[in-house]
């Protein structure tokens, strides 16, 4: 498997984020019913955003990523400011799998 990491950017006051994120939640609900989403939560320093870790079957590249996360609502709704992906070797993995 492979390890993905996308951070969202969005403004901590963001109304639109408040009203997508019950898609957003159902969204990553389907995720980890398929055993694709390893974790995932908002920050909580005040600055908005919020962090996701997904995982997908070898080869999957960067672009599969990006391609599995644009049907995330709070993308298709134009939600968030930015978006960044990283592949990612969880060296010490907590998260199990």
């Amino acid at each position: 498997m492979n390890t993905f990491v996308v951070e969202y950017a969005y403004p901590a006051d963001s109304s639109l984020i408040t009203e997508v994120r019950p898609r957003h939640r159902e969204f990553l609900a389907e995720l980890k019913e398929k055993g694709q989403l390893i974790g995932s939560g908002p920050y909580t320093d005040g600055d908005g955003g919020a962090l996701i870790v997904i995982r997908l079957p070898e080869p999957s590249t960067l672009d599969d990523a990006r391609e599995l996360m644009d049907r995330d609502p709070f993308h298709t709704e134009g939600a968030l400011t930015a978006r960044f992906f990283h592949s990612w070797n969880p060296v010490l993995n907590v998260f199990g799998g």
